[in-house]
């Protein structure tokens, strides 16, 4: 089997890869090494697959379907392990092997139906079935956890912001605005959850037993608002497009705030500092058009 990645992946690596790594050009021995520890039968790439790791779907020795993940340290993939064991299953895939045992970067997990996503039903349908997967998994962190939390994350996040800011005149009023909506924010955090970090409707699939589970989290610990503010922003081209795009979306803000008992006004400061901060990072790696969309959106806000 040649397990060679993905356009799309080897594209939004090379987006944010450091210098001299190497993860892509030692990933098939990686793969192969995994495979066979494992005793997995392969069956295909995962293609498109996703932006930070390799999909394989598999079969473990005694038959049952999985996916074999692969993906590199800055993705994270120790901390994904981490908060899969804590969920247990509630509400996302499952691991299909302790998180104590696994291969650094290797996870192996519970087959869902890879091509069939939230996505894929109306809009409203598929807000309301995003929205009732992401409250089942805002619980308690584990004691003496090591997630990263929101402020440090979001901080990160700040200073490549300002950063962006400096170089770009445009972009500098959002950016502000974002920021000191963050700094509002943190002074006052009204809970502390584990977090999916970055949840939207695609990393929703169906599943066998239970419709729905959440994959693919970056998991961070904070207020519920900061994980539902990526979910008010999906399908951000459909809401550009429609001239009453911005009615829209404070009517969105407004519906999902209620149904997950999310205060309003944090949810529009996340929306706010969420998209500003992707749209000046899909600048700055030279995708100008989702920049476009995302600033157009967060003007809205």
């Amino acid at each position: 089997m040649v397990f060679e990645p993905p356009q799309r992946l080897v594209r939004a690596l090379g987006e944010t890869a450091p210098e001299g790594d190497d993860w892509l050009a030692k990933l098939p021995e990686v793969a192969h090494e995994a495979v066979a520890q494992r005793e997995l039968t392969v069956e295909r790439v995962q293609v498109p697959g996703g932006r930070s790791s390799l999909v394989v779907l598999v079969r473990t020795a005694d038959g049952t379907p999985a996916v074999l993940k692969l993906a590199p340290r800055r993705a994270r993939p120790e901390s994904e392990r981490a908060a899969l064991a804590h969920w247990g299953g509630r509400g996302t895939v499952d691991l299909l092997e302790p998180a104590s045992s696994g291969t650094e970067g290797v996870l192996l997990l519970e087959r869902l139906h890879p091509d069939v996503s939230v996505r894929s039903l109306p809009e409203a349908k598929a807000l309301l079935e995003a929205a009732g997967t992401l409250r089942r998994l805002w619980v308690d962190p584990p004691e003496g956890h090591g997630f990263e939390t929101v402020a440090e994350r979001t901080g990160r996040q700040a200073r490549a912001m300002r950063a962006g800011a400096a170089a770009d005149p445009e972009v500098a009023p959002l950016v502000e605005a974002a920021l000191a909506a963050r700094e509002e924010l943190l002074a006052a955090p009204p809970e502390h959850r584990l977090l999916h970090g970055t949840f939207r409707q695609s990393k929703v699939l169906a599943g066998e037993r239970m419709p729905w589970l959440a994959v693919g989290p970056d998991p961070v610990v904070g207020e519920c608002a900061f994980d539902l503010a990526r979910l008010v922003r999906d399908r951000v081209e459909d809401l550009i497009a429609q001239p009453s795009g911005a009615a829209t979306t404070r009517r969105r803000v407004k519906r999902l705030a209620e149904s997950l008992e999310v205060d309003r006004e944090r949810l529009t400061g996340w929306t706010l500092f969420r998209a500003v901060e992707s749209g000046v990072r899909a600048r700055r790696v030279g995708r100008e058009q989702d920049a476009e969309l995302l600033l157009e959106f967060a003007g809205w806000l």
